[in-house]
């Protein structure tokens, strides 16, 4: 039975011919898994490149594990960020609150594009940040732009070494929703885990590196009876998407999360506490 699925890790299954898969962790289980050529990236639907996962039990801001699960997803996150500044972009309709990820996550996002301007020499501190800028541009549905366009006219004038792209996910396994971070070096295709697919987001297209992370908040609801009962699902039934009862909640720790470990990412001078402060 075909499943459709962001996670890389869902899409694997057995298949190991020009994949390689990798495990670690300790706040998380994380996944590390890395598909070496096209040929073996058009097996499972996927690009080639590295696709990481981390897994959890939830992102409880209160919860005394959500200090030390950042400061790991920081740490698996860093080497994929190149140096200089980096534009993140929040993915998404925040009208839609399984779909409000992306923008939700960009607004906690320290944006220092500005002090270097602004500051000059007067705080030596905040200017030796490194220079992060954001955009959260809405949907085409919204604003009757692409968003593929309206981060590329961004980066023309911004000119990031790299782009961090935020997005709401789609999974095949409900006890990965809100549970699971992916993270990989191919870029994304907007919409794409729920048939919405828009033009993507990568370095062919922008021409930086496009670092895509995400959380699922979704799953389909013809994958999850077909899970469950190992049946083949008629596809002429009507279908939807199935997101969690409390997916407000969801999005609000989801995105704390995601804001406080790519913010320690990109300014590893600032340690958990200061991060958490500044987002507060």
């Amino acid at each position: 039975m075909s499943i459709r699925t962001d996670l890389a890790v869902e899409s694997v299954g057995n298949i190991t011919d020009g994949i390689t898969q990798t495990y670690r962790g300790k706040s998380f289980r994380v996944t590390d898994i890395t598909i070496h050529s096209d040929k073996s990236g058009r097996q499972i639907g996927r690009k080639k490149g590295r696709y990481i996962t981390l897994e959890g039990d939830g992102f409880n801001r209160i919860s005394k594990d959500f200090r030390s699960m950042c400061i790991e997803f920081a740490k698996e996150l860093s080497p994929l960020i190149s140096d200089g500044s980096v534009l993140v972009a929040g993915l998404g309709n925040s009208d839609i609150t399984p779909d409000a990820l992306g923008p939700k996550a960009v607004s906690q996002i320290l944006a220092t594009r500005h002090l270097k301007q602004e500051l000059k020499d007067e705080d030596e501190f905040l200017t030796g940040l490194r220079s992060v800028s954001t955009v959260a541009g809405g949907v085409l549905g919204q604003t009757g732009i692409e968003t593929a366009e309206l981060i590329r006219a961004v980066a023309q004038k911004t000119k990031p070494s790299c782009i961090i792209a935020i997005d709401a996910l789609a999974c095949s396994d409900i006890n990965r929703l809100g549970k699971t971070i992916q993270f990989s070096d191919t870029g994304i295709s907007p919409g794409s885990g729920v048939q919405n697919k828009r033009h993507e987001l990568s370095e062919s297209s922008l021409g930086v590196p496009v670092i895509a992370v995400g959380i699922p908040t979704v799953v389909d609801m013809h994958t999850i009876v077909g899970s469950y009962t190992h049946a083949p699902v008629n596809r002429s039934l009507p279908n939807m998407m199935v997101t969690p009862r409390d997916i407000d909640k969801l999005i609000e720790k989801a995105s704390a999360m995601l804001a406080a470990g790519i913010n320690m990412a990109l300014h590893p001078q600032l340690d958990f506490e200061e991060i958490e402060a500044i987002m507060c």
